[in-house]
């Protein structure tokens, strides 16, 4: 999924941190946030595109954008 830049409310940065922990950080921020904000989340794993579509779909919250990058992707999730 590609997408120009999305509106987002706060930014978690989850460099250099692998699986489970860039899901944990989102998790905790995302309650943090009101309802039909979005979180930005970048990250280094290379499993964080797959992680975060899982992630997604058990929590219903939407995965609006997932950009790769040099070094890994961004990812743009709503929360319900």
């Amino acid at each position: 999924m590609m997408s120009e830049e999305v509106a987002f409310v706060q930014v978690v940065d989850a460099s250099g941190l692998t699986c489970p922990l860039p899901i944990l950080r989102a998790k905790k921020a995302l309650a943090t946030i009101q309802s039909g904000e979005v979180l930005k989340i970048i990250t280094t794993d290379r499993n964080a595109i797959r992680d975060f579509q899982a992630f997604s779909k058990q929590t219903h919250n939407p995965l609006l954008s997932q950009e790769e990058t040099e070094t890994g992707a961004v990812h743009y999730l709503q929360r319900r």
